[in-house]
């Protein structure tokens, strides 16, 4: 399928209601059509992996279009400059999450973009940082409890930004490492004590949300079923 043709049958697909929706969940409309996520991987599964067609769906600058280009874009062929340039476009949390879900975690830059935009002043560059290493912890099978427990003095680090955005991707961050495995759990609880201690509105949040599923009882029952295995 053409760019154009993918462009035609999204505009075709739009909703006023579903545009309104966007806007109720923190999602900016004003370059959206209105379309749901279902219906976007529908139209990416048929059109399949193409690099180009990514590059041109992401350039219209619609949020659906963009949100496909991350489904078919090829992450052998995704550059760092790409990542960037993409992620400095970024507007909403559900463009930035998407884009680190589907294309970003899956690229050799994972894990250096996760700790370098980590520190980057725009909001939405930031969150990508945590939310890959949310995703990071959720798929990387293959990751060494020390790529993870480098990660926690970072997000001791950031834990006191209070940008809505930032503050909820650091402690997304935080509970999916702590909920690896027992070991990664432990030393979580422990990073969330010390984010408590910062006594900020955003770090005493952080802490006292993260530890709430940290400690539970389903979480921890969970994690030494795991390690009995």
């Amino acid at each position: 399928m053409r760019a154009e043709d993918i462009l035609k049958t999204l505009r075709s697909l739009g909703s006023k209601k579903a545009r309104e929706g966007m806007e109720r969940f923190g999602i900016t409309s004003d370059h959206a059509l209105g379309i749901s996520t279902p219906v976007l991987k529908s139209i990416a599964r048929k059109v399949g992996r193409d690099h180009l067609l990514a590059a041109k769906l992401w350039e219209s600058g619609i949020f659906e279009a963009r949100a496909i280009a991350a489904l078919v874009d090829e992450p052998d062929k995704v550059s760092a400059r790409q990542m960037d340039r993409w992620a400095g476009a970024f507007n909403s949390w559900g463009i930035c999450d998407a884009c680190c879900c589907y294309l970003f975690r899956l690229t050799p830059f994972a894990w250096a973009k996760a700790v370098e935009w980590s520190k980057h002043p725009r909001e939405f560059v930031k969150r990508a940082g945590f939310s890959l290493m949310a995703f990071l912890a959720v798929h990387d099978k293959d990751a060494q409890n020390l790529a993870f427990q480098k990660l926690l003095p970072i997000i001791e680090r950031e834990a006191s930004d209070d940008r809505l955005y930032v503050r909820k991707a650091v402690n997304w961050a935080l509970r999916q490492i702590g909920k690896r495995n027992s070991r990664l759990n432990r030393l979580a609880v422990q990073s969330a004590k010390r984010i408590r201690a910062q006594n900020t509105v955003s770090s005493r949040w952080i802490a006292s949300d993260a530890l709430r599923e940290l400690q539970s009882i389903a979480v921890r029952s969970r994690l030494a079923n795991k390690s009995a295995k």
